[in-house]
């Protein structure tokens, strides 16, 4: 099958959409698919307010529809809800093909939280953008749900995979060049350093060791301002951050609003047991009873709990997830236009 794949996330931009939409792609060719990319560096950009290396397409219409037409797919998939899934809804609307979107992250609790909109706004306009797609594709049965509630309609289940190679498993802490000298144990935070990762909840806890950061983001100028005692390491690359992973003692997870959280599986497969809050995310990666780590509402107590989990045990938990498996369930949801009546 020929997909067309298009998404306002893409490399150099780093986070887990991206590192989901790579991983897809790469599963999708060895499964003999056939998947164009349509992102912004494809366009003329300009940066995201309020968010520094994240480059929005500017006035994407013209030429994407260039791009759709000259490629003619079997199946469009728009990944994520910027001025280019916006661009590919209305062609496909348009031309009446039929196309699939899925739901990576909860802008609707990031716009309320950088720009004071409602929530309810929010959702209302990312249901409006969802509304006909032939399949909404949700990584957690808890982000499902919710929004079936909200008026979601269409909804697949889905779910994301960790790359068990890259993320080798270390039965005791190794020792990281750039983390050897710190006082263990050593709490590691792994993501953008934004609004809505809660990271205060992370950095305010009163805990031994030493508390690490890998990521960048609009609150990191304050955020180091505010607690000079973290020792922070920005943006790595994957290789790099693997062996960031495999150093802590235990990773910890202070977002309430993730729709899966790649990054907990990634410390996961390292053997780093997660300390998180019992939300959607974490309790589809970790499970009910949680494995690999432990979920409670006191972040502090979870994080004194994780300690004692076995390493081996978080490895076990990662290694029930594959992006092979999560290729397969992406593929049975698109939706061929050549095929329908």
């Amino acid at each position: 099958m020929k997909i067309a794949l298009i998404t306002d996330a893409w490399q150099p931009q780093v986070n887990g959409v991206v590192t989901t939409l790579v991983e897809l792609v790469r599963e999708m060719q060895s499964l003999g698919h056939e998947v164009q990319v349509i992102h912004p560096g494809l366009f003329k950009t300009r940066p995201c307010p309020g968010y520094a290396g994240i480059d929005l397409a500017i006035n994407p219409k013209k030429e994407l529809a260039r791009l759709l037409a000259d490629a003619q797919p079997d199946a469009v998939h728009i990944a994520t809800e910027g001025p280019l899934g916006w661009a590919g809804r209305n062609f496909c609307l348009k031309h009446e093909w039929p196309f699939t979107t899925a739901f990576h992250t909860r802008f609707p609790e990031i716009l309320k939280a950088a720009l004071k909109i409602p929530l309810w706004v929010g959702y209302a306009v990312f249901r409006q953008f969802h509304k006909p797609s032939s399949g909404v594709m949700v990584p957690t049965q808890s982000v499902l749900r919710m929004l079936d509630q909200k008026g979601f309609r269409n909804l697949k289940s889905w779910t994301h995979g960790v790359d068990m190679q890259l993320f080798e498993f270390a039965s005791t802490p190794t020792d990281h060049h750039e983390l050897k000298d710190l006082v263990r144990p050593i709490s590691l935070f792994v993501g953008r350093v934004s609004y809505e990762k809660n990271i205060d909840a992370f950095l305010k806890l009163n805990i031994p060791g030493t508390k690490v950061v890998c990521g960048v983001g609009p609150l990191e100028t304050s955020l180091k301002e505010k607690y000079q005692n973290v020792h922070w390491l920005g943006l790595l690359p994957r290789e790099e951050l693997a062996k960031v992973y495999a150093s802590a003692d235990v990773f910890v997870m202070s977002s309430k609003s993730e729709t899966f959280g790649l990054v907990m599986l990634e410390a996961m497969a390292c053997g780093t047991p997660v300390a998180a809050y019992p939300v959607e995310g974490p309790i589809e990666v970790m499970g009910t009873p949680a494995q690999g780590g432990v979920l409670h509402d006191d972040l502090g107590l979870a994080w004194r709990n994780a300690r004692s989990i076995s390493r081996h045990e978080a490895r076990d938990r990662a290694l029930t997830f594959s992006w092979a498996y999560s290729a397969l369930l992406f593929a049975g949801h698109l939706v061929n236009r050549k095929l329908v009546t």
